[in-house]
């Protein structure tokens, strides 16, 4: 099979009606990318009265994801430049949005408790996290297969009071996903520090 983009190896609509997206919804895709995977069809999703927060380290993907938006008339996204290893460093309010998407980033962290972290923080009590990353048995497509991390890592990432694991399920032929409920626990910062560090 030739795949040139990666929805031919999981779909972003079925993923997130899975997380329970709808209208009037605030997302976060956090380390969103250049191409707007899922940005694009969670911007969709909500309507033109929910937002999206296209988050990423990256200027200059954000600059390309806004132009794309522009000559497709999203007129629903806003974009954050953001490390998202750095507890409280995205310029979003606390408890801002309803469902937060992780995908295809899990690997790339480098403070992962920081990381969860600042989901739980932006993730208001009630709402989602949708994490979605590669299986490791997977060859062949995408990420460097030394670099995965099983949904078993993730869940034990994810092992806060903050939340709770809703659902696991198969993502397509070389993902899987998980459904993290926010809890009505009271938010703590990562024990390592804060983004001032």
């Amino acid at each position: 099979m030739i795949c040139r983009t990666g929805t031919c190896l999981v779909d972003p609509f079925r993923a997130l009606e899975r997380a329970g997206i709808r209208s009037r919804m605030r997302v976060a895709d956090i380390g969103c990318g250049a191409l707007g995977h899922w940005t694009f069809p969670a911007a969709q999703l909500v309507g033109p009265k929910g937002t999206v927060y296209a988050v990423d380290i990256l200027r200059d993907a954000l600059d390309l994801l806004e132009r794309r938006a522009k000559v497709d008339a999203y007129a629903n996204i806003q974009y954050v430049w953001s490390d998202f290893d750095r507890y409280g460093a995205a310029r979003i309010p606390d408890g801002e949005i309803d469902l937060a998407l992780l995908t295809n980033n899990i690997p790339q962290s480098e403070r992962p408790a920081h990381l969860v972290k600042e989901l739980a923080r932006l993730v208001k009590r009630g709402g989602t996290a949708l994490v979605v990353d590669w299986k490791p048995s997977a060859n062949g497509w995408g990420a460097s297969y030394l670099r995965r991390v099983g949904a078993e890592e993730v869940k034990a990432a994810f092992d806060i009071p903050e939340f709770d694991l809703r659902e696991v399920f198969d993502a397509g032929p070389a993902h899987y996903a998980l459904v993290f409920s926010r809890t009505d626990a009271r938010h703590e910062p990562p024990e390592e520090g804060t983004a001032e560090e």
